[in-house]
């Protein structure tokens, strides 16, 4: 057995999340929204893709943020990408621990950590 990629992330957020999800990953990341198959859209919640790039959001009952584990996104321009954060009103943390890389992080809406990186 091989694992040969990773399929999605699936993210947490509570009920009634989805516009603020879509302003998060579908204008400030500029992830496309993909419909959620019919039986799963039920559910709540909704996905964003873009190549092998896919972010599924689901609703969790008990909603609690991850405030440590976290998909990293690498990007060619992360000055464009810090420019949408702070227009869209999200508080960017640098960080320079990772040698070879310029990062920071943000919280989504919900508070879930999230990195965006690009290599020097």
């Amino acid at each position: 057995m091989t694992i040969t990629q990773l399929h999605h992330v699936q993210l947490a957020m509570p009920a009634g999340g989805e516009a603020a999800a879509r302003v998060f990953y579908g204008q400030l990341l500029g992830l496309p929204e993909v419909p959620k198959p019919q039986e799963l859209a039920k559910r709540g919640g909704c996905w964003f893709e873009q190549g092998d790039i896919r972010i599924h959001m689901g609703v969790e009952a008990e909603f609690r943020p991850a405030k440590k584990a976290h998909p990293a996104f690498q990007v060619s321009d992360i000055d464009a990408v810090r420019a949408r954060m702070v227009a869209g009103g999200v508080e960017v943390k640098d960080d320079d621990a990772l040698e070879g890389f310029r990062r920071f992080f943000v919280a989504d809406p919900f508070g879930n950590r999230i990195e965006i990186l690009q290599p020097l």
